[in-house]
């Protein structure tokens, strides 16, 4: 018998007031998949996400993790085992580098080996001293993946982690998630809005569209339209942009 999805969402319905954000999604994420959860804004990728550990509730349906459902499980422990990297970083600014990065296993009891984190994420041992304020915006959003993989778990959520980059940074930061994905083991769920990234970085990528699931598909499916029309809306921008950049060059 297979083994359960690392991450599955049955029929899922996320209301905010008036607004279905997510309307009956249903989708099952297979451990060690790298998934790119792409659409516009105001799809429902962000609401989405946060029903993995129960950062949100869903109004209807079940999120499973390894088969069990979230609602049944303790909050503390899901969010411990969970990674999670956030657009807005969230780093505490009256912590140390190494502080921020320790602070969950530290609240379980537990301790975790700073420097190794930080070689973890390309970043020099002696950031551990600093403050967030010292550092670049991409080397305080080394800090938060480091501090989201500290506590060990293997399901990594990133929520537009590279929005507020440079395109040289963002790339960089890309890079170093798909390598700590393959090094690590990890289930990793990166929410973009950027189809390029998507391409790019994800073995899987689902397009959302008002709240629903309107494309699942491998990179190269969807760069042959095999994705239906919203994703092929979405390929069709970086596909134009390499052309006109083309056309620029000669």
């Amino acid at each position: 018998m297979s083994a359960e999805p690392a991450l599955a969402f049955e029929a899922v319905v996320r209301r905010h007031g008036t607004v279905t954000a997510v309307d009956g999604v249903s989708v099952a994420i297979a451990a060690g998949r790298f998934v790119a959860l792409v659409g516009t804004s105001g799809s429902g990728k962000s609401s989405l996400l946060r029903m993995a550990n129960r950062l949100d509730a869903p109004d209807d349906g079940r999120v499973l993790r390894d088969g069990r459902d979230v609602a049944g499980l303790d909050p503390i422990k899901l969010r411990r085992e969970t990674g999670y990297v956030f657009q807005n970083i969230g780093l505490f600014p009256h912590m140390s580098v190494a502080e921020n990065i320790a602070i969950g296993p530290r609240l379980c009891g537990e301790s975790v080996d700073v420097a190794a984190r930080l070689r973890q994420v390309g970043l020099p041992e002696d950031h551990a001293r600093r403050m967030p304020a010292e550092l670049s915006g991409g080397q305080q959003q080394r800090v938060g993946i480091a501090r989201a993989l500290a506590g060990g778990g293997k399901l990594l959520l990133m929520d537009e982690p590279f929005g507020a980059l440079d395109p040289v940074t963002r790339d960089q930061l890309g890079r170093t998630v798909r390598a700590l994905h393959a090094s690590e083991g990890l289930t990793t769920i990166l929410v973009t809005h950027d189809m390029a990234e998507a391409l790019l970085l994800a073995d899987r990528v689902l397009v959302m569209a008002k709240g629903r699931i309107v494309g699942d598909a491998t990179p190269a499916e969807m760069l042959a339209g095999k994705a239906g029309a919203e994703a092929a809306a979405l390929v069709a921008v970086p596909r134009d942009q390499a052309e006109r950049l083309k056309a620029l060059g000669g």
